[in-house]
């Protein structure tokens, strides 16, 4: 018959004690804020900026041609959605030029970009070949490139989209480089060991491991796109966001100029937003950002 056995209970940790016998404060640990609750924040900081924005056009600090009444800005948004501005063409049909230029950018840099980016980061000869003319190009602004795409791609919208590409490009293509230096060595050996082929391993190993960089500069680039595309639309455009706002700058119509601000920022907000929501479905391990 055997005998019973005894458990002895787990001993408590001691409580952190100093030299002289007294007992330490608690160890503070650091924690990353959850974005998701700054939304009280976030309204109280727009709603004071209204408010000083009202107050200060209100009282008569700020003349109307610098910076217009809230009250006029609303009263432009509702010109445009009725066409009542110049050229006639609704807000809605401003907007689906401008969105389709910038999507059609922004998608084919994703589409070449990352796989870019990607055989940078893991083949030396493919770094050597496309690195010098990213980082030549990169920093840039798109004004100084734009009159060298109209000569060679005319004033159509093939230069329109070709501008917005490229400002979407390198940002895609580095941070996709970058993120290939996520995948740790031990997971690309383990794979090998198994049998996995060099396809294999970026397709499961090199690729999730450069997920989370990749849609960081997913954000960062469809954020370029839209800053490009007053840029893009100087080029002959009769219809877009940004031909609407230079259009109205040259009449002096500031209600215009900033509700055409407005308009793109909220566009461009709600962009990054879907972003930030696909990114979380995609990687829930990363938290919110």
């Amino acid at each position: 018959m055997s005998k019973a056995m005894t458990v002895l209970p787990f001993p408590a940790a001691p409580d952190r004690i100093d030299h002289a016998g007294a007992a330490l404060p608690p160890a503070q640990t650091h924690r990353f804020p959850d974005t998701r609750r700054a939304l009280g924040a976030s309204l109280a900081a727009v709603g004071a900026l209204f408010s000083l924005w009202w107050f200060a056009t209100a009282s008569g600090w700020i003349p109307p041609l610098v910076l217009p009444a809230p009250s006029a800005i609303l009263e432009a948004l509702v010109a445009a959605h009725r066409g009542e501005l110049q050229g006639g063409r609704t807000l809605l049909e401003h907007f689906l030029w401008s969105f389709g230029r910038v999507l059609a950018g922004f998608l084919l840099a994703c589409a070449t970009a990352v796989p870019i980016g990607i055989l940078m980061g893991v083949s030396r000869t493919a770094r050597g070949v496309f690195d010098p003319p990213i980082e030549f190009y990169r920093p840039l602004p798109p004004l100084a490139y734009l009159p060298l795409i109209v000569i060679w791609f005319g004033i159509e919208e093939t230069a329109k989209v070709l501008l917005i590409y490229l400002a979407c490009f390198a940002p895609l293509a580095v941070s996709a480089r970058a993120g290939v230096r996520s995948a740790q060595p031990e997971q690309i050996n383990a794979a090998l060991s198994l049998g996995a082929t060099r396809l294999q391993v970026v397709r499961h190993v090199i690729l999730p491991a450069a997920l989370p960089e990749i849609l960081t500069g997913m954000r960062i680039a469809i954020g370029f796109g839209w800053t490009t595309l007053v840029a893009a639309e100087l080029v002959a455009a009769t219809v877009g966001l940004g031909q609407l706002v230079m259009n109205a700058s040259n009449f002096l119509r500031t209600d215009v100029v900033l509700m055409g601000i407005l308009v793109i920022g909220a566009v461009a907000w709600v962009f990054d937003l879907g972003m930030r929501i696909l990114e979380s479905r995609l990687l829930p391990w990363k938290g919110h950002v």
